[in-house]
């Protein structure tokens, strides 16, 4: 990969880190919300990926080590 490239997805991304938060950071003061709530999304989206990366492992029958073991 090119380095202009490179360094271009790295300014997009950062731009776009800096803009949700500064989108959160206005919503959060015109509403007065509970820091609680800060806290418990990013939570809630954690427990949702590791929840569907047990699922898939659980249910795949392609990473099933024990079924091919004698």
């Amino acid at each position: 990969m090119p380095l202009d490239r490179l360094v271009l997805i790295l300014v997009i991304v950062i731009a776009a880190a800096a803009a949700t938060v500064w989108l959160a950071a206005v919503v959060a003061a015109s509403t007065m919300m509970p820091i609680g709530i800060f806290a418990l999304i990013p939570g809630l989206l954690v427990a949702y990926v590791v929840w569907r990366v047990v699922a898939d492992r659980l249910g795949s029958d392609d990473d099933d080590h024990y079924d091919k073991m004698e």
